[in-house]
């Protein structure tokens, strides 16, 4: 392995096609397949105003790592504020999401995954 350099602003924004999951955006920065990396998955969520991710829990234990804005990420029913400089440790197969957001939310997010392939998503039935 080598060392790789990355840039948010030249990796384009993913989604899901399922608004019922949200509406959250996503840069994949490391993750086996797309870059020459393994053993970390990680990227940069965004959430605009008015936006929000929904429920959903995975196998996988997750850290988040706030960059940008201030919001609620409801883990296991709990809300803990997430803003910049502020880490959350989200559990293996806890549930968790951000509801609507009323400013910008942008956060550092890692898995500890090959790729993101390897994380199966189960959102919560609305």
């Amino acid at each position: 392995m080598k060392p790789l350099r990355l840039d948010t602003a030249a990796l384009p924004l993913a989604t899901w096609d399922d608004p019922a999951k949200g509406t959250v955006q996503w840069h994949s920065l490391f993750s086996k397949g797309h870059t020459e990396s393994d053993s970390l998955t990680c990227g940069v969520g965004v959430i605009q105003p008015g936006e929000h991710f929904a429920a959903h829990r995975h196998a996988h234990a997750e850290v988040y790592f706030g960059i940008e804005g201030n919001a609620d990420v409801v883990i296991d029913g709990v809300a803990h504020r997430l803003s910049p400089g502020v880490a959350l440790f989200i559990p293996g197969n806890a549930e968790h999401g951000v509801p609507e957001v009323s400013e910008t939310l942008r956060w550092f997010y890692v898995f500890a995954a090959d790729s993101f392939d390897e994380i199966t998503y189960r959102f919560t039935p609305l």
